[in-house]
């Protein structure tokens, strides 16, 4: 008979431990429980689990510190993190030091059982194999925020690729934040000190795309009074980040296909090749597949660069996350002027987290640093957000999230506007979507809906008459 898996949970919280341990027990995983780490690193002087489930964020010895003095003395022991702090400092720093999994709270506990049987699986599958050599937690990494699933996705694959020097493919929508993904990348890397260079392919002549990319020798064309070194050759040894790869022209593919395969390139003029060491972090806001389904994009630079793969989210799709970007960016914009902090109040932190967002993060920031320099007060209203923020369109998935917020900024709109005779139009269609819902509730019995509205039957005979409610 196979011997039971064994599972043991540090956390200085009680009620996680329970939770988690009668999970596990219910899964047939033996458990044992530690409210701190010196007294689970006592305990494996005498005995061993199979994985280990431990918080980050406690008294005394916290979950790195655990983590890093379990990779010393048992190297092959699988630790799952978890962590309320969910951000990318804590992923990196996990994934850095040799955790299994990092597991941001709140979880569901499907998926911590799921986690611990993996963790076993995989302790015993490398009970052989040789240590693996823990890396020091790197510097943290604030710029890059958010609490939603979608970026603790991404957070946990920057983790994962921190010891790599592997070609990376980032996709998203403008404005989401490639660029900080790719630096975080570099920063977390091996490569951490050599130079990171950026060059965004959208924003550079077609002519001139080939000189920046790989330089020139002197007198390789009109203007050339001096050799320069390309973006290639200023990364060597670090990370070179193309942005907007989707833009360079077809040539230009060919050119950069030949550097990837063979790690070396003639500047313009030249007649002598340079060799490089450049790890190749590439971005995109636009459909690579499609643009090779079209001939536009070379299929075999494709391939070359879609190794690993990380999609950024778009704003839309992690509201939980706008609030808590918005206070950060309010922040640092008073930061950066010399100013006081400046405060959202709830209903226009609430008409904000309904916004689209059409321009993601880099909207919400230039946002952030126009309330900083135009709002009158510190205490930022519905009223002093900017004319294109008001008219903007919103999401109508989260109508029923704050139907309030909603129909208040609906009225700020058609006051914003000048919508003539906003009361006279607004009570109309409210109190026809009153009856309307109270009918349908009924069925159509119209004395029913009366008392559950508070009106008297001829009443609302008369409202159904002049508001025009058809009577279905």
């Amino acid at each position: 008979m196979a011997k039971p898996d064994t599972v043991w949970i540090v956390d200085d919280d009680k009620s996680i431990r329970w939770v988690v341990e009668k999970a596990l027990q219910k899964a047939d995983i033996i458990t044992r429980t530690f409210s701190a780490g010196q007294d689970f690193l006592s305990a494996l002087e005498s005995d061993l689990p199979d994985a280990l489930i431990t918080d980050i964020r406690m008294p005394g010895m916290d979950g790195l510190e655990l983590l890093d003095k379990v990779q010393q003395s048992h190297p092959n022991l699988p630790v799952i993190v978890m962590t309320a702090h969910s951000d990318l400092e804590s992923a990196v720093s996990a994934f850095h030091g040799g955790a299994f999994e990092y597991l941001p709270k709140p979880f569901d506990i499907k998926e911590v059982v799921s986690l611990a049987q993996r963790a076993c699986l995989h302790g015993r599958q490398q009970q052989n194999d040789a240590s693996r050599f823990a890396v020091a937690a790197s510097e943290p990494t604030p710029e890059i925020i958010g609490e939603a699933p979608a970026m603790q996705e991404v957070f946990r694959a920057i983790g994962r690729l921190a010891r790599s020097h592997i070609t990376v493919l980032i996709n998203g929508e403008s404005g989401t934040g490639k660029e900080l993904v790719a630096k975080a990348l570099h920063r977390h890397s091996p490569r951490s000190k050599s130079p990171f260079i950026a060059l965004n392919m959208a924003a550079i002549p077609k002519d001139l795309m080939e000189s920046e990319l790989f330089g020139h020798e002197k007198g390789a064309f009109t203007g050339a009074q001096a050799r320069r070194a390309g973006r290639f050759e200023q990364a060597n040894g670090g990370t070179l980040f193309l942005d907007e790869i989707g833009d360079m022209p077809a040539e230009l593919q060919t050119r950069l296909l030949r550097v990837l395969a063979d790690g070396e390139f003639y500047p313009v003029g030249a007649h002598l090749a340079v060799k490089v060491d450049v790890r190749i972090i590439a971005a995109t806001h636009q459909n690579l597949e499609v643009l090779v389904e079209q001939g536009r994009f070379r299929e075999d630079l494709f391939h070359r660069l879609n190794v690993i793969r990380i999609h950024i989210p778009a704003l839309r799709e992690r509201k939980q996350d706008i609030p808590l970007l918005l206070r950060h960016f309010l922040q640092q914009a008073a930061s950066e002027l010399g100013v006081e902090n400046k405060v959202l109040k709830p209903d226009a932190e609430a008409y904000l987290s309904t916004l689209e967002w059409p321009g993601n993060v880099r909207q919400l920031e230039n946002s952030c640093r126009w309330l900083t320099v135009m709002a009158s007060s510190r205490e930022i209203h519905l009223h002093d957000l900017p004319p294109e923020l008001m008219s903007a369109p919103i999401e109508k998935d989260n109508a029923g999230a704050d139907w309030e917020a909603l129909l208040r900024s609906w009225i700020d709109q058609q006051l914003l506007i000048k919508e003539p005779e906003v009361a006279k139009q607004t009570i109309p269609i409210v109190e026809a979507i009153l009856i309307k819902a109270a009918l349908d509730f009924t069925h159509g019995r119209r004395h029913e809906a009366s008392l559950l509205l508070g009106y008297g039957r001829n009443t609302l005979t008369r409202k159904i008459k002049e508001l025009g409610i058809a009577d279905e």
